[in-house]
C-alpha cells in the first residue's frame, strides 16, 4: 500500500500561522490574564472593552499582562468614548500605566453613542493614537459581514481607516471577527487583495471550547452562517457538549495560503471565551 503523500507547503503553512498568534480576552477575566504568563514572551493579547467595563478594568487588565511578559492591545472603542479629552485620558493611562504601544480601534456596536465619536475613523484622525506613542494599529474585518452594516459600507470604511491610518504614521494589521469555515475567509481575503490592500491580516478563529459555548457567543457576535459548519460535523451532531478545536479550519487556510501566498494570511487570532489556558494547551500541543 502506497503511504500517503505529505503536502509540505500546506504542513509548513499550518504551523507558520500557528506561530504567530494572538489571544482575546476580557478586562475581568482573571482566570486568564493570570494563564497569560504561559504564552510566549511578547504574544500579543487583546484586551476587550465590554459595555460594563470600566477605564480601570482594562487598564488593570493590561498592567498584569505586561507584568506577565506579553503585549497588551487593548480595544479602544469610539461609542464607549465621551469625548476627546476622554480618549486623551484613556491612552495616557494605557501608554503610562501599561506601556501600551498598539491598539485595536473599533467603532463599537452600541446603539446610541456615549459621546461624540461613532466611528474608529474618528478615533484615527484625532491624532491622539500617535501623540500617545502608538504606533501600530489594530482594525476589524468581517469575513461573514456584519449583521447591522452593509458589505459595501465595511469595505469603504475599511478604505478610508487605512488611507487614515497611512496619513498618519500608523502600521496596520487586520484582525477578523472568528468563524466556523475557511470560505467566507478565503474569499474576503481575496477580495481585500484584488482591491489593493496589503496590510496583513490575522484570521480570527474561536479556540478550543465545547459547542455549546461556540453557539452561545456566535449568536452574540453575529457569526451566522457558518454555524452551519459547526453543526454539521457529524461529532457535534452526536453530542452538543463535545470539544471543538479549530484544527481542520486552520489546516483549510494553511492549505490555501500555501497555494496562494499572495493571500498574505500571517497569522491566527484566538477568542478564547473565558479559557485562554485551553487555547495555549491546544497550540502547543500542535506546534511544541
Amino acid at each position: 500500500m502506497q503511504a500517503a503523500t505529505i503536502d509540505t507547503g500546506a504542513e509548513s503553512a499550518f504551523h507558520a500561522l500557528l506561530k504567530n498568534y494572538s489571544a482575546e480576552l476580557t478586562a475581568r477575566d482573571h482566570k486568564s490574564i493570570a494563564a497569560a504568563g504561559q504564552l510566549p514572551a511578547g504574544t500579543e493579547v487583546f484586551v476587550a472593552s465590554l459595555p460594563n467595563d470600566t477605564v480601570e478594568d482594562q487598564v488593570a487588565a493590561c498592567v498584569a499582562l505586561r507584568r506577565a511578559g506579553v503585549t497588551p492591545v487593548p480595544h479602544v472603542v469610539a461609542r464607549n468614548i465621551t469625548n476627546i479629552a476622554e480618549m486623551d485620558q484613556i491612552l495616557a493611562r494605557m501608554t503610562g500605566e501599561a506601556g501600551v504601544d498598539r491598539a485595536l480601534i473599533l467603532g463599537g456596536d452600541r446603539d446610541d453613542p456615549a459621546g461624540d465619536f461613532d466611528s474608529a475613523l474618528q478615533l484615527i484622525e484625532t491624532g491622539l493614537i500617535q501623540r500617545h506613542g502608538i504606533r501600530t494599529i489594530a482594525i476589524s474585518c468581517y469575513p461573514e459581514g456584519h449583521p447591522r452594516i452593509t458589505d459595501a459600507v465595511l469595505e469603504e470604511a475599511r478604505a478610508t481607516k487605512l488611507i487614515a491610518a497611512e496619513r498618519a504614521g500608523l502600521d496596520v494589521t487586520l484582525v477578523s471577527q472568528f468563524c466556523f469555515e475557511a470560505k467566507p475567509i478565503i474569499a474576503l481575503t481575496e477580495r481585500m487583495r484584488a482591491l489593493g490592500v496589503t496590510a496583513p491580516y490575522r484570521v480570527g478563529v474561536a479556540g478550543p471550547a465545547k459547542a455549546t459555548t461556540l453557539i452561545k457567543y456566535a449568536l452574540i457576535c453575529g457569526v451566522g452562517a457558518s454555524m452551519r459548519a459547526l453543526k454539521e460535523r457529524q461529532s457535534l451532531t452526536r453530542n452538543l457538549l463535545t470539544g471543538v478545536t479549530p484544527e481542520d479550519l486552520i489546516h483549510e487556510l494553511a492549505a490555501a495560503q500555501a497555494a496562494n501566498p499572495a493571500l498574505g494570511l500571517s497569522g491566527i487570532h484566538f477568542f478564547t471565551f473565558g479559557s485562554l489556558a485551553a487555547s495555549i494547551k491546544w497550540i502547543q500541543g500542535q506546534i511544541g
